[in-house]
């Protein structure tokens, strides 16, 4: 894998797909973005860079600790924007991922060009989701085989009562098919270093007032897609986010959960080429 220095020295590895115009694609997590593939043909259409982010995946464990930090993380993809020698960069992010996205257009607005928020983590602009909103998105799948056991462990978790071993009852609702294919995906996602994932959201990540204000007059275009059935990011907190933006697109993939390339890769592929085209 190619690497790159951060600011701070710590070295950073990030994967290609594809060949054309590059696509900076930020995983979620904090976990090694191997999870996202080439976003189920997406290479097809644009070169996708990949970056690991510090301390996940191939990338190195920090000194510090505290530079896990989600906007300090955003130093780490202008540290990659002028490796690359990009003069402007379309972004494409993924959940947790689009906290740091944002909040890079809202330091950086000339350097990006197009930017793709995928089952957008929404933290960074303070939209919160309630345990009702993810139940009744929830009730949806109730003629899953699996759906009495992980909605009861739903409950449990949104209503404050869920231990640890409750979330991986919970997995099937994030996709739209809970099948092989999904379970060995979902086990590829998950977060490997909790230290990261501990300092991502620290005190100080976050300061949705100023991201908010510096959005509303973004020039760049903004396409933000949903999975019908994501309680992660529900369409409709995925909609409310939308419409911090100027110019902005919002759209529902039917049959999706929180990862709608491994659900449907066509028409996904088809959505965000159209996009970043």
């Amino acid at each position: 894998m190619p690497t790159f220095s951060a600011s701070d020295g710590t070295r950073l590895a990030y994967r290609t797909h594809g060949e054309g115009d590059p696509v900076l694609c930020l995983p979620g997590g904090p976990a090694d973005s191997r999870y996202l593939g080439d976003l189920g043909g997406l290479s097809a259409h644009r070169r996708l860079v990949v970056p690991d982010l510090r301390g996940t995946g191939r990338s190195a464990v920090p000194d510090d600790p505290s530079t896990y930090r989600c906007d300090r993380l955003v130093d780490d993809i202008e540290a990659l924007r002028c490796h690359l020698d990009l003069s402007r960069a379309d972004l494409l992010a993924h959940s947790a991922g689009a906290n740091i996205a944002v909040q890079y257009a809202a330091r950086h607005p000339s350097r990006v060009g197009r930017l793709a928020l995928i089952g957008p983590g929404a933290r960074a602009v303070g939209i919160d989701i309630t345990g009702e909103e993810r139940r009744a998105l929830a009730r949806l799948r109730s003629g899953e085989p699996w759906f009495p056991t992980a909605f009861a462990a739903l409950e449990a978790i949104t209503g404050g009562k869920g231990a640890a071993t409750d979330w991986a009852t919970v997995d099937p609702f994030f996709y739209g098919r809970w099948d092989e294919a999904a379970r060995d995906h979902h086990a590829a996602s998950r977060p490997d270093n909790p230290e990261a994932v501990a300092h991502f959201g620290a005190e100080g990540a976050f300061d949705p007032p100023a991201t908010r204000a510096a959005l509303a007059v973004l020039r760049s275009p903004v396409l933000l897609l949903a999975g019908q059935f994501d309680l992660n990011s529900p369409p409709r907190s995925v909609a409310a986010f939308a419409g911090l933006f100027p110019d902005a697109a919002f759209v529902v993939q039917e049959g999706a959960g929180h990862y709608p390339w491994v659900d449907d890769a066509d028409r996904f592929t088809e959505a965000v080429a159209a996009f970043l085209a």
